[in-house]
């Protein structure tokens, strides 16, 4: 049994030890180019009504609360969710918006508690608009050790992809 606990032990240190190393920030980011200009794909993200068509996070709980609050669209428009299940909680508040892109205060309440920078870049391309999608915030350390575990990266990535296809959708259909 003094082995069992002391291999334990070693384990649970050495996890510790490794969740340490990681780096105190993340960065998620994945992009796509959408045939329209940005004046076309701005009002999907200033409104955060539009969002139910193309967000991945929506489609999670599709009953989810929502509270909407502040401007109707643009700076100072404010979102807020509640799941029971899978969607969490959070708020969402845009900061900035131009044709250049668009800024989000992102704080996650639960399952844990974190403050992200959303941020949707927009580049002119020959056929359309690349849409750059970044979520930049703290990498807590529950969150370092999550990440041992979990391939971020690839987790948030992939519903950053989901949602820029369907964002593409969307737009190109308006």
């Amino acid at each position: 049994m003094l082995y069992v606990l002391l291999i334990l032990a070693v384990l649970i240190s050495g996890i510790l030890i490794l969740a340490s190393t990681k780096p105190n920030t993340v960065h998620y980011e994945r992009s796509t180019v959408i045939n329209a200009p940005p004046e076309k794909i701005v009002p999907h993200l200033v409104d955060f009504h539009k969002w139910e068509a193309w967000s991945p996070w929506e489609k999670l709980e599709p009953g989810m609360k929502r509270s909407y609050s502040g401007a109707a669209s643009g700076v100072g428009a404010t979102y807020a969710w509640e799941g029971k299940k899978k969607a969490g909680a959070g708020t969402m508040e845009i900061l900035e918006t131009g044709i250049s892109g668009v800024k989000i205060d992102l704080r996650f309440i639960k399952p844990w508690k974190a403050e992200c920078i959303a941020q949707f870049h927009f580049t002119p391309q020959p056929n359309g608009t690349d849409v750059r999608w970044s979520m930049d915030g703290p990498n807590t350390f529950m969150g370092k050790i999550f990440g041992l575990f979990m391939n971020m990266d690839k987790l948030v990535g992939k519903d950053f992809e989901i949602g820029l296809a369907g964002l593409k959708t969307v737009v190109e259909k308006d």
